[in-house]
């Protein structure tokens, strides 16, 4: 690993099994320093955000072991990215289960090490209070667009009193510290009983591009992809996926799931769609392996992922 130009390699399947080796994200080198990488798969496995059914904090232990499942060349884009960037895992950030503060902090300093260096960060909740530290490093020299995969569109003002700070509130607060653009916001797959008519207020008011699920089905994934490259434009972008944005037929592990959303095909034609928009990072997050011992959660968490890596490998390779 001298040599800083060196890109890695998943294990081959067909020297070593799956079910073989170390678990890492994709089966890569676990590296420590992100000067060595391009893009740099990070696990965050935190879940103090969670309002109800905690379990994401296991999220990115087994979204390494199902990304043993993924190969090295996307079937559709021939996006290959171990060949067009240095990818490998950076590990888990360290996290304090009873300090929200000091962990978000971490995770922001985290994230800081790696942006410095020049990585691009894509991690795995988690839940989904993860994206503000990680926003807060990333958005660091301006607000940046965000795409937003999600049943629920996270910009309640407090819980339980006021508690600014649960998986319910980070998008509201990213606004308020300027981490992202909301004009330059969309979210995709909204949908679900809310506390009161004005749980929407701020997003929609604040001018972000809401897709309601019922608008998502009359409109169809290719459509809401023409509405996803309308809105954020030519902006740097940062790509957010809660599972629970998924029918939970094909995702019952997450903390909230609800009924009606999208299926699992149609998340990849979106994130498929992304390719060729100015990318710096991403996350997927809300996998709670507790509530599916199967692990099609988790695969599907993995699976989303790699779909990330392409496009966002493909953005870091053009930008040189």
């Amino acid at each position: 690993m001298s040599d800083s130009s060196e890109k890695f390699q998943p294990i081959d399947a067909s020297a070593m099994p799956r079910f073989g080796g170390m678990p890492t994200f994709m089966r890569l080198p676990h590296v420590t320093d992100p000067a060595l990488v391009d893009i740099a798969l990070i696990g965050i496995p935190w879940d103090a955000g969670t309002t109800n059914r905690a379990g994401a904090r296991h999220g990115p232990r087994e979204i390494r072991n199902q990304s043993s499942f993924m190969r090295a060349v996307h079937h559709v884009s021939r996006i290959a990215p171990y060949d067009l960037c240095r990818v490998a895992d950076l590990g888990d950030v360290e996290t304090n289960p009873f300090d929200m503060i000091d962990t978000m902090d971490q995770i922001t300093a985290f994230m800081n090490r790696v942006i410095d260096a020049g990585a691009v960060p894509l991690s795995a909740g988690g839940d989904h209070l993860c994206s503000l530290p990680v926003l807060r490093a990333v958005a660091k020299n301006g607000p940046v667009g965000l795409i937003h995969f999600d049943a629920h569109s996270d910009t309640n003002d407090t819980y339980f009193g006021d508690n600014k700070y649960t998986h319910g509130t980070p998008f509201r607060r990213a606004v308020e510290e300027g981490l992202i653009d909301p004009k330059r916001t969309i979210q995709i797959g909204i949908r679900g009983s809310i506390y009161g008519a004005e749980d929407m207020a701020f997003a929609e008011q604040n001018g972000m591009r809401v897709i309601y699920i019922e608008e998502y089905f009359k409109m169809g994934a290719d459509k809401v992809v023409e509405e996803i490259r309308r809105v954020i434009g030519d902006g740097p972008a940062y790509v957010t996926f809660d599972v629970d944005g998924i029918d939970p037929a094909y995702t019952p592990g997450t903390g909230t799931p609800e009924i009606g959303g999208y299926n699992t095909y149609d998340a990849q034609v979106m994130i498929r769609g992304l390719q060729g928009l100015n990318l710096v990072g991403g996350d997927v997050v809300e996998v709670a392996p507790p509530f599916d011992p199967s692990g099609t959660t988790a695969l599907v968490g993995a699976t989303l992922m790699f779909e990330i890596l392409c496009v966002l490998a493909d953005a870091h390779a053009k930008r040189g």
